[in-house]
């Protein structure tokens, strides 16, 4: 690989945002290592996404690493983290975008429900930031991306994602501080717009796509955001072009971290 080629490590990198970023990547002949659950997830469609990966790569004459792994569990973690190293000598970026949402108070959200959206939301980027930073230090540096939401500031019916989100947001920015002079550059990347097609959103509506962004806001392109848009960013804060940023956050969607506006009285 030249200078500017990365082996990047993508959490939840087989489906929805994931899915995008790991194509996107590829495409700038960055050597990716994908990883996420082919089993259907809490409040998510995403299942048997490899197979439907692996053919769209090969079409494209491109590769990458996909993997079958519980961001959630240390060993799986390590295990990824063990096959980059053995297959590409380097860890050079990771992105942390594995991610479940279920929608619910904190009346509703019930405790076992509660430690599954922390484990894979936060504990997750936790464990795979802890696995991956050592290589990057004995290598003189990285990048990583953590994969936000404008939920991080708090939203309605999204009591324990917001928790989980606004966790991640804490969390890069203290990785960025903690590792700023082994020059491991660490930002987040807010999802915004609306109607944005993941597993995530697409579980939100029973799977059907035709309901996303109906009343989204959408972004200054004058369209909803896609995963490519969120797949550009994700690239250049991987890229030299983005040596002097850490600790940013970037609202792909425009404002999201704004959220929305009150929503209105339920009818009695």
């Amino acid at each position: 690989m030249s200078a500017t080629q990365k082996t990047v490590l993508v959490s939840g990198g087989t489906f929805g945002i994931g899915r995008a970023i790991t194509l996107g990547l590829a495409r700038r002949g960055h050597a990716v290592v994908a990883f996420g659950l082919e089993a259907p997830q809490v409040s998510s469609i995403a299942q048997h996404a490899i197979p439907a990966l692996s053919d769209e790569l090969e079409r494209e004459g491109l590769s990458a690493e996909l993997m079958e792994a519980d961001v959630s569990k240390a060993s799986d973690v390590a295990r990824v983290v063990a096959h980059a190293v053995a297959r590409f000598d380097s860890i050079d970026g990771v992105v942390n975008n594995a991610a479940i949402g279920p929608l619910g108070t904190v009346l509703d959200t019930d405790e076992a429900l509660f430690d599954r959206i922390i484990a894979v939301n936060l504990k997750g980027p936790y464990l795979t930031s802890r696995a991956a930073i050592p290589h990057m230090i004995a290598q003189g540096g990285g990048s990583i991306v953590n994969i936000g939401s404008g939920a991080g500031w708090g939203k309605p019916n999204m009591a324990v994602y917001s928790a989980s989100k606004g966790g991640v947001v804490a969390l890069s920015a203290a990785m960025a501080y903690d590792f700023f002079h082994q020059r491991i550059r660490v930002n987040t990347v807010i999802p915004g717009g609306g109607g944005i097609v993941s597993g995530m959103s697409l579980g939100r509506v029973g799977g059907d796509a035709a309901r996303l962004g109906r009343s989204a806001p959408g972004t200054a392109a004058g369209r909803v955001a896609d995963g490519d848009d969120i797949a550009n960013v994700v690239a250049f804060l991987l890229s030299p072009e983005a040596e002097t940023l850490s600790g940013t956050v970037i609202d792909v969607g425009c404002f999201a971290q704004q959220g929305g506006p009150i929503p209105p009285k339920p009818a009695t």
